[in-house]
């Protein structure tokens, strides 16, 4: 078998027809040939790797993802200890050219009783009408699965909106555009889950209702139950709320008389198309 067509796609190897071999600054190594026509060389570099060439002899991007680059050691995070980060040739750029669309978290904020969750599904349903791919992290619905061993203790709430935010994350690293409408009453909480995105990605919405209209409201009748004291540490009554002060967009409702959660959802949307997530 000989190479006869194919050239070597990197600078410093040389081709030898008759062996079989490339030649790396003067040292042969032997061609280890793979079916389908690709075939792996061994490369005696600073940092050893094997980098697949496609059959016209060039290197094969999708094969090797990251070549080049040194992911060999291992890292402590957290309790996790000997844990490697993988990484797949298949970026976030190629998952938002997919979908047509910018991977974001829009968090939605505000008291119980805001209607946080009505603008989120009024959200839902307009970009899904537009073709656009979301999905919503429900403060309740995640305490239904992934976050039921926690309570409404301070440092649950604190890993509530830790867990929530790193879902969120990989929902927009997917190229979703992620819904998570959650009371989240403290700032660095919030702050935390802005961090971990890159910047512009985390879009924070506050639900600016007063305690008074959210009270009035009462649609699970909670505020009736923390005021009775069958409820301790209920936001808003025995517990602060936060309120942001520099956020990307704020929902206003002083009076009962408020927008609906569809023209709220609209000034999301028009966010969205004016800072170009509606599209890749």
């Amino acid at each position: 078998m000989n190479l006869i067509g194919v050239r070597p796609a990197l600078s410093g190897i040389s081709g030898s027809k008759k062996l079989g071999f490339f030649s790396f600054n003067g040292g042969n190594q032997p061609i280890n040939f793979k079916p389908g026509g690709v075939y792996q060389i061994k490369v005696a570099v600073e940092e050893k790797q094997t980098l697949k060439l496609d059959v016209k002899g060039k290197v094969d991007r999708f094969a090797n993802g990251h070549a080049g680059k040194n992911h060999s050691h291992l890292s402590t995070i957290g309790n996790s200890t000997n844990i490697k980060w993988h990484e797949c040739p298949v970026q976030k750029t190629d998952r938002q050219n997919l979908l047509q669309q910018r991977g974001c978290v829009i968090w939605i904020t505000g008291l119980s009783g805001s209607g946080k969750s009505s603008v989120a599904c009024a959200l839902n349903q307009m970009l899904y009408q537009r073709g656009r791919l979301s999905y919503i992290l429900d403060g309740d619905n995640v305490r239904h699965g992934l976050n039921r061993d926690l309570s409404f203790k301070a440092e649950d709430r604190v890993e509530n909106i830790r867990r929530v935010g790193e879902v969120a994350k990989l929902f927009a690293d997917a190229g979703f555009i992620c819904i998570a409408c959650l009371i989240s009453p403290y700032k660095k909480d919030r702050a935390a889950c802005r961090a971990m995105l890159p910047s512009g990605d985390f879009i924070e919405v506050f639900m600016d209702v007063p305690l008074r209209v959210c009270e009035d409201r009462d649609p699970k009748g909670l505020y009736k139950l923390a005021r009775a004291g069958k409820i301790k540490g209920f936001t808003g009554i025995d517990d602060p709320y936060e309120s942001p002060s520099d956020v990307e967009i704020v929902l206003q409702c002083n009076t009962g008389d408020c927008s609906t959660p569809r023209d709220m959802a609209g000034k999301v949307i028009s966010y969205l198309e004016e800072k170009g997530y509606l599209q890749a």
